[in-house]
């Protein structure tokens, strides 16, 4: 495992086999991440996991900064994950990264409402405008109302549909 001093807490998603592929996906998609070490399956899993000794047990990886582990646990009772229960949220600068991080997870995946997605992973990732937020902590409860009325409406975030709302 990587060095956990960075952070004291980080995500450890469960894949039932697709770790390295989502690992691949992730870092090719998100500026300034990488592969930190990736730790194959000994002998002594065979038996629990029926994973092949010498396979893919854990990829620790950087995304943009934050430290996650991936580990294809193969079907296990209770471990149905991921699903939408748990997501991560992008902040996106403009509408420019707002479509490529939608137009990434939607090839394979699912949008589901108000800038959720999940990704042909099972990972499901909220893609938010930097503006919504800063509206949505606006004291003028008019505007945070018209906002909200507006974004409640879409599936993918146009910042352009949020800053006409905003202006009334």
């Amino acid at each position: 495992m990587y060095n956990l001093s960075m952070n004291k807490i980080s995500p450890f998603i469960w894949f039932v086999d697709k770790a390295e592929e989502a690992a691949d996906f992730y870092v090719n998609l998100f500026p300034g991440s990488r592969i930190v070490t990736t730790v194959k399956s000994p002998k002594a899993t065979e038996e629990v996991t029926s994973r092949p000794t010498g396979s893919v047990m854990t990829i620790d990886l950087e995304l943009s900064g934050s430290q996650f582990t991936f580990m294809n646990g193969g079907v296990s009772e209770g471990f149905n994950l991921p699903n939408g229960s748990v997501s991560f949220t992008i902040t996106c600068e403009n509408q420019e990264e707002v479509d490529k991080y939608w137009d990434a997870f939607s090839d394979g995946g699912k949008p589901i409402a108000c800038g959720w997605i999940q990704d042909k992973f099972g990972v499901t990732w909220q893609v938010v405008p930097r503006v919504l937020q800063e509206y949505l902590k606006s004291d003028d409860p008019e505007l945070v109302e018209r906002v909200v009325a507006c974004f409640m409406k879409m599936v993918k975030y146009d910042i352009a549909e949020l800053e006409k709302a905003a202006k009334g």
